[in-house]
């Protein structure tokens, strides 16, 4: 008599599930539990549709010796490079040569569209991906992406995130950037997150980077783990990066607003990443980090 199968679920079928797209997709295994780690602060960051009245966070005071935290995190960043320097969202368009400041904002707008809830390393290789495949056509440009069906856009971002729902979204974009905006992005925090897939996170850093202007924080995983882990932000029953990002503006200096996101994700990237944090090596351990040397760390 044969045997039943065995039922597979949870963090085994996670795993099963890793290792077949793995497989696939030609790409280093993830482990189980940092599939599970992303996931939960991940979930949120699509957060073009979040009400007002749900950034409701209570008042925190200043950190004690968080400029002194900033400075030790400086120090490491300058000998420890991360994939942010050179692979990171504001880095790429610096990697096609020479652009138009038009043509730059729209990379700008498509590789932030292409980064939610993907690695640096991969979303940089689709968009060097996606610059050879629209050579003929003129380069990776609003009317490139114009002149390239939905279906075949979508292979070409296959190992981005959520591809075919990014493929749509920027297809209906470049509509909308055509019709309303002059075939350029918009400069105002609100008509972006009027874009299909923009949120407030991803508006803030193409603000910033496009046009030069700062007027709120970019939280993504990194940062929204490690102001958490820190206390930089008070407790809530359902964190987010966007209520992370209303309670880091309430108290964090606006000369700070730019650099902070970048920082944060490179120390999250190299020295303390949410599985294994090498401790050992960070100066932060020695009496400001206090989460130091918690389970899993080394």
């Amino acid at each position: 008599m044969k045997s039943p199968k065995r039922r597979i679920s949870g963090p085994a079928l996670v795993t099963r599930a890793s290792k077949r797209l793995a497989a696939v997709r030609k790409i280093p295994e993830v482990k189980t539990e940092e599939i599970l780690a992303q996931v939960k602060v991940e979930a949120a960051l699509d957060d073009s549709q979040i009400k007002e009245e749900e950034l409701k966070v209570p008042d925190i005071e200043e950190p004690p010796r968080w400029r002194e935290m900033v400075e030790k995190i400086k120090e490491m960043r300058a000998v420890t490079p991360a994939p942010v320097d050179t692979m990171g969202c504001e880095r790429i368009p610096d990697s096609a040569g020479e652009l138009t400041p038009k043509n730059r904002r729209f990379e700008l707008l498509v590789t932030l569209m292409l980064s939610a809830q993907t690695k640096d390393e991969v979303n940089f290789a689709t968009m060097v991906k996606l610059r050879q495949y629209l050579k003929p056509v003129g380069g990776l440009t609003l009317e490139g992406i114009r002149k390239t069906p939905v279906d075949r856009l979508d292979e070409l971002i296959y190992s981005v995130g959520f591809h075919s729902k990014k493929a749509k979204y920027i297809k209906d974009t470049c509509e909308i950037l055509v019709t309303e905006f002059d075939g350029d992005i918009p400069q105002s925090t609100e008509d972006m997150i009027r874009l299909p897939g923009v949120g407030p996170k991803m508006a803030f850093l193409l603000r910033s980077a496009a046009w030069n202007i700062t007027d709120g924080i970019g939280v993504d995983v990194h940062v929204h783990r490690l102001a958490n882990m820190w206390k930089w932000v008070p407790k809530t029953s359902h964190p987010t990066p966007e209520k992370t990002r209303v309670a880091l503006e309430k108290w964090l200096p606006r000369e700070y607003w730019r650099e902070i996101n970048p920082l944060l994700v490179g120390f999250g990237q190299t020295i303390c990443p949410s599985i294994s944090p090498k401790c050992t090596h960070c100066t932060l351990s020695k009496g400001l980090c206090n989460a130091a040397f918690r389970k899993g760390a080394r």
